[in-house]
């Protein structure tokens, strides 16, 4: 144990992490120069294509220090603010922790959240400035950064470049030299944390574990004990870049793949505690808390015959991305589906992107809300996550919307900017500080609701794309709320209903129809786009009919033979508009996605 190293690497998003990944697995040799790729840690296509890390990932690599060999487990984390669930069960099975920092662009957001969470974990914490060999490079201010808006001392950071591969044997000697050995007890009985899991077609569900006390060895009846199962180990496996090593034991202070040949998804849980089925530990490690979701869609696919793929895929992806979470529903538009809950916007978009690709579905994908707490004249409290679920309004004594704390840091030049924004999104001021003469950090309080839709690209867009943006769920408040429905053709469409501020309402119906106007296709009879609060229409478009020369085989004669031919037609139109159906297509869920 004295030579094993457990850390993981956490930053802001694009401050080099997978990359800093890459140069540390060539430098150990663990991958020769032609087997080497880029972002060898990020093996979806998701990631490769978008350039972000989605999954954390684990690799064993060894290392020879002074003649003495060491086993680094180094584990890759995402850096959008969406996947931190994911860092914080890396950070779980971590003795120590890499501080990305970008030499150019500073401390933002997200590595502050990141180094309290390892904080919090009591991780021993070394400071990393990144890409130091950029022209705008300024490891000296960087470093006064991190001591002021963190409070780590930042003296002894490391300068690196891990494009270039300047300072990557230093790293790796100060990670050998900073980082504490694994604490347990190797006599003791198993007692181990999952920190990660997916399913394999031919292994069933597999878990990714650090050993705490103990061992766990090939044939061993393991418990999980958050549910109480038992199962017998099948196979042992450590982590690599590119192919796992079988192992008859996983010693105490390492990390490993355990089989169990679980075939059945909902048993094998991230965050959960495994130990030896004969003599089990006394308590788990830490509180097994599965992910709160933030955001809520329904998925729906466009072949109803598919609703069990669906089910099942959805099965499946959570056992990979524990955070998710879903129970189906019905929607009157869209049919049967699934109400699905994500940690934010991106995650919903790399979830149903991998729901398409790895599972071959068509997928439709409602407009996401947050959860509300209404509550009802009788005093009786109830969660809405579908805004078409909402109560009727004489039932309604107040509803309550989810609030979160903002921070978002910016360069001085472009406040303004970002505080009118969090101003129009019904954001309060709790703090504003200067972190140096460009740079500023502020602290707000934002309805949850305004920041799901289209506030990030909005940020980025006003600042050229330098303010970063984090956030944290605090509390529920009274707000002053109403549904907005849709009504297309006389229905109403359950699929398009969402909650808005009663100040911004009508503004956003008209918008919404205008929108709605422009993307849904021309049917053969005239249909009216309503949007509606109650029973009262605020706004309407009308999306005209598509004509069609039925007097073109009149070759002449007398005009009541046209006459009598439009007459024809318009009786058509009419009989058609009372029993038409219009198919709406994808662009008009999203089209909500759009209101401002």
């Amino acid at each position: 144990m004295k030579n094993i190293r457990n850390f993981s690497i956490i930053a802001h998003i694009d401050h080099g992490k997978s990359t800093l990944a890459d140069r540390i697995i060539q430098e150990c040799g663990s991958v020769t120069d032609r087997e080497m790729g880029t972002q060898m840690m990020d093996t979806m296509d998701i990631e490769q294509e978008r350039g972000i890390t989605i999954k954390a990932q684990s690799v064993r690599l060894n290392y020879v220090k002074d003649g003495k060999p060491y086993i680094l487990n180094l584990i890759d984390t995402p850096g959008h603010v969406d996947f931190s669930y994911e860092v914080s069960k890396s950070l779980a099975s971590s003795d120590g922790a890499l501080l990305i920092v970008d030499a150019a662009q500073g401390v933002e957001a997200q590595t502050i959240a990141n180094v309290y969470m390892a904080l919090d974990n009591n991780l021993e914490i070394l400071p990393v400035i990144n890409k130091i060999d950029l022209p705008a490079a300024e490891p000296e201010r960087v470093a006064e950064e991190i001591e002021t808006s963190i409070g780590i001392d930042a003296t002894d950071a490391l300068l690196v470049s891990a494009k270039s591969g300047i300072g990557i044997k230093d790293l790796l000697d100060a990670i050998v030299d900073r980082v504490p050995e694994p604490s347990g007890d190797p006599d003791k009985t198993t007692k181990a944390i999952i920190y990660d899991s997916w399913f394999d077609a031919y292994l069933g569900a597999v878990a990714l574990v650090r050993v705490f006390d103990g061992e766990i060895k090939k044939g061993q009846a393991i418990q999980l004990m958050s549910n109480k199962e038992v199962h017998n180990v099948l196979e042992l496996m450590y982590p690599h870049p590119l192919k796992r090593h079988n192992t008859p034991s996983i010693q105490s202070g390492e990390i490993g793949i355990v089989v169990l040949g679980v075939k059945e998804v909902g048993i094998v849980n991230v965050g959960d505690t495994m130990t030896d089925a004969k003599e089990p530990c006394a308590e788990s490690i830490g509180d097994y808390e599965p992910a709160k979701p933030f955001v809520f869609a329904g998925m729906y696919p466009i072949d109803t015959d598919k609703f069990e793929d669906l089910r099942e895929a959805l099965d499946k992806l959570r056992l990979n991305d524990s955070s998710l979470s879903y129970e189906p529903e019905t929607s009157l538009a869209l049919g049967f589906g699934f109400r699905v809950g994500f940690l934010g916007m991106l995650h919903m978009e790399v979830v149903k992107e991998r729901l398409e690709r790895e599972f071959n579905l068509d997928l439709i994908a409602t407009a996401p809300s947050v959860v509300y707490n209404v509550y009802l004249n009788d005093g009786t409290l109830v969660e809405v996550q579908n805004p078409s679920e909402l109560p009727e309004v004489n039932h309604i004594e107040r509803i309550e919307e989810p609030y979160v704390k903002a921070t978002v840091i910016t360069p001085s030049e472009y406040l303004g900017n970002v505080m009118n924004l969090l101003v129009a999104k019904r954001g309060i001021q709790q703090k504003m500080d200067y972190l140096n003469e460009e740079r500023v950090l502020l602290e707000y309080e934002v309805p949850m609701n305004e920041i799901v839709v289209g506030f990030y690209d909005t940020l980025k867009s006003i600042s050229k794309g330098y303010a970063s943006f984090d956030y944290d769920p605090t509390e529920f408040k009274i707000g002053d709320l109403v549904k907005l429905d849709v009504l297309v053709a006389g229905d109403v469409v359950d699929a398009l209903s969402t909650v808005v501020p009663r100040t911004s309402s009508e503004q956003r119906g008209r918008a919404l129809v205008k929108d709605m106007k422009e993307i849904i296709p021309r049917q053969l009879f005239e249909v009216a786009v309503q949007a509606a609060i109650g029973s009262r229409v605020i706004a309407r478009e009308t999306i005209k009919s598509m004509g069609k020369n039925v007097t073109a085989k009149c070759y002449g004669g007398d005009i009541t033979r046209k006459r009598k031919l439009l007459e024809k037609q318009k009786a058509g139109k009419k009989r058609m508009k009372s029993i038409g159906k219009v198919n709406l297509p994808q662009e008009a869920f999203m089209s909500v996605l759009k209101m401002d």
